[in-house]
């Protein structure tokens, strides 16, 4: 590898971002990009390692690359995180909404690549977070909201740029980012 690059992972909630992005962490060594939060952590999340969490003041103190808000809560990361992570590997790797995937896109350009997760079957999104330990009643705010109904498909100023990985089947999920692992 040339020069840096990031990874942006995007797609709606439930398609298994996380889990691609921990596959690559972990078999390749990427270096993770933390981005700021205002929900609360779930089970097992720590600060400084799944998000920065933050309250209202102190997100919006921060210099952010990008940001959005989702079911009350706030979510953003900055160039500062990404240089951060570039500093202990030249590939690092982030999970973002496909807003913040398309300003990434933009503002990085080829240091970018932008891999999309889709599932092809919604109720198998709803599944994934309630087992992930969603309360349901906010799974089906997210649902129904449109942030949500926004990433559930890859947007048009996405469609050119963006690698598309079909996330019904963990195996061939892998399979296919081993594969594109071998292209950067």
């Amino acid at each position: 590898m040339d020069t840096k690059k990031l990874i942006v992972i995007t797609g709606p909630a439930g398609s298994g971002k996380t889990s691609l992005r921990d596959y690559v962490i972990d078999k390749y060594h990427a270096a993770k990009v933390i981005t700021h939060t205002t929900r609360a952590p779930r089970d097992g999340e720590q600060n400084g390692i799944d998000y920065y969490f933050e309250n209202n003041e102190s997100f919006n103190q921060l210099h952010l690359l990008e940001h959005v808000e989702y079911s009350h809560a706030k979510y953003g990361s900055s160039m500062e995180g990404i240089n951060e992570a570039w500093a202990k590997n030249d590939l690092a790797i982030i999970v973002l909404d496909t807003l913040g995937a398309a300003t990434y896109k933009e503002k990085l350009g080829d240091q970018a690549i932008v891999w999309f997760v889709q599932v092809n079957d919604p109720v198998i999104l709803r599944e994934r977070m309630i087992k992930r330990g969603d309360d349901i009643e906010r799974v089906n705010q997210r649902i129904c909201s449109n942030e949500y109904k926004r990433d559930i498909e890859i947007p048009d100023n996405l469609k050119n740029v963006a690698t598309i990985i079909e996330n019904n089947d963990w195996q061939k999920a892998q399979n296919q980012v081993d594969e594109l692992i071998k292209t950067i």
